[in-house]
């Protein structure tokens, strides 16, 4: 059994590659904050494949954490010198592993604020990218405004040391600038359309409240590339430790994924870049038609098989996937609500795009627990299929199936599923959503009146009608019987 560390690569079993070229040749380029499971099986990894090709030997990763949660990550990485294995669970059983080894730092920022700083005011530094999640960049769900936290008031109103992710970005780039070092690129790698615009307002705005001028040479000068970014990585489990075992690794935190993995990514940088094109990642001048591809069509289906495969009985995505009813619902959600609002996604074939997803979906080995799916329904409904809904309503289109799926989202809500059995939920606006899911029994239209994640959707009576037909339905028939309503599926009919 190897125990990840610098000095025990040499020792890795035959079936885990890691890194070919010497770490100790590699310099921090890159400070990323939010390092979770998604960003070592994506970003991270492709720094890597960079590096074994001999390459961005100068684009390594210091890691940063600045919330509770990361202190595991902190003390796991610490012992491992920053190595990890990354799992690719293939559908047909295989499993992939390999030990990454492009993050070379990792700083839990409570510990040592000026040290993060002094890393991120380097003149190496040249990126700093953000996984922080939709919610963490506090924008008004309506208003696109920003709608800071308390920890980002206190920043604001105290800048060091800084506690957020927006407090050392604005410090670090307030020390380049007095210093004459050239500001680093803001890359967000989060699913939000137009992450790198809504970035660049969300921080210039907290900038602005703190320093008007600094605020305005931010805007000016600071370059911030939008991105799409798409790999399934759920969490990692009890079960995927002991699959590394078995393997020869002994991983504190091992990542797994799927094999499956995309990067869209605006050529816009200040002060260089990674040859990301080498190592298959899409260049490209305009990101939007990839995002919302991705965003209406696969984040918006995971919404919709999360929260009605929950109250279905359902607990994993593939066991939901593996159902010829979900299927049928989900498909024809993309085909028929979904993709009429998307622009032309250059180079791609939207329909092999919708039957791919289903196939991701659907791999057993992946075992992406809903649970996970359902997280933070606030921060997701609104950005994946509010939008779809209102292009719709303006073009004419249809919207049973995400009026259902809104529906499903109020039932789950309620914190009580089909059984009687208590639903954990998992948002950060939990007791706001649980009350007004509450409120239904006396106002059915209770769950929608909240305009900061449904704008005037409660106004429209096309859509009304069709939520509250089938809130009813889900409330009499429960989640099953109102898909089959839906699709006028009938027991005695295939798919049943």
């Amino acid at each position: 059994m190897t125990a990840l560390t610098q000095q025990t690569l040499a020792d890795l079993p035959a079936q885990v590659p890691g890194p070919v070229y010497d770490r100790s040749q590699v310099t921090a380029g890159v400070v990323h904050f939010g390092v979770g499971g998604f960003h070592r099986a994506h970003q991270a990894m492709y720094l890597d494949r960079l590096m074994n090709a001999g390459r961005a030997m100068d684009w390594g990763i210091a890691g940063v954490g600045t919330m509770p949660q990361d202190v595991r990550i902190r003390d796991a990485l610490r012992a491992q010198d920053g190595l990890y294995t990354l799992m690719l669970k293939h559908p047909d059983g295989d499993l992939e592993a390999r030990v990454i080894g492009s993050i070379i730092d990792y700083r839990y920022a409570p510990d040592d604020p000026e040290a993060v700083l002094a890393i991120m005011s380097a003149p190496t530094t040249r990126i700093v990218s953000l996984t922080i999640t939709e919610g963490g960049y506090m924008v008004d769900q309506v208003t696109g405004e920003f709608a800071p936290d308390q920890a980002l008031l206190d920043d604001i109103e105290s800048p060091t040391p800084p506690t957020t992710a927006f407090g050392f970005i604005t410090e670090a780039l307030r020390r380049r600038r007095a210093a004459g070092i050239p500001p680093f690129t803001v890359l967000s790698c989060d699913n939000l359309p137009g992450n790198g615009d809504i970035a660049r307002r969300m921080i210039g705005e907290f900038a602005a409240r703190q320093d008007p001028e600094l605020a305005a040479w931010l805007r000016e000068s600071v370059r911030f590339p939008n991105c799409m970014v798409d790999r399934i990585t759920p969490v990692t489990t009890d079960a995927d430790l002991e699959r590394a075992r078995g393997m020869g690794v002994e991983d504190a935190w091992p990542v797994v994924c799927e094999p499956f993995t995309q990067w869209v990514l605006q050529d816009d940088f200040g002060d260089g870049r990674p040859p990301f094109e080498e190592v298959g990642v899409q260049m490209v001048d305009d990101v939007v038609p990839f995002e919302l591809m991705k965003l209406r069509l696969l984040n918006a289906s995971h919404q919709a098989l999360g929260f009605l495969g929950y109250l279905s009985g359902y607990r994993y995505v593939h066991e939901v996937c593996g159902d010829d009813l979900f299927v049928r619902f989900l498909l024809d959600y993309m085909e028929r609500e979904g993709t009429p609002t998307l622009p032309e996604v250059p180079g791609v074939d939207l329909a092999d795009y919708r039957a791919q997803l289903i196939e991701r979906f659907a791999n057993p080995e992946v075992r992406d627990h809903l649970a996970r799916i359902c997280l933070e329904g606030s921060d997701r409904i609104p950005k994946f299929l509010v939008p779809v809904i209102q292009q719709n309503l303006i073009d004419g289109g249809e919207i049973e199936r995400s009026a259902l799926v809104v529906a499903a989202w109020a039932r789950y809500a309620e914190g009580v599923d089909e059984q009687g059995e208590p639903i954990e939920i998992v948002d950060r606006w939990k007791d706001k959503i649980m009350a007004a899911a509450a409120r239904q029994q006396k106002d059915d239209l209770a769950f929608l009146r909240d305009r900061s994640f449904f704008g005037d959707l409660v106004d429209d009576g096309r859509f009304t009608r069709a939520y509250q037909h089938w809130s009813e339905r889900l409330h009499a028939i429960g989640a099953y019987a109102t898909l089959r309503e839906l699709l006028d599926v009938h027991p005695d009919q295939p798919g049943s």
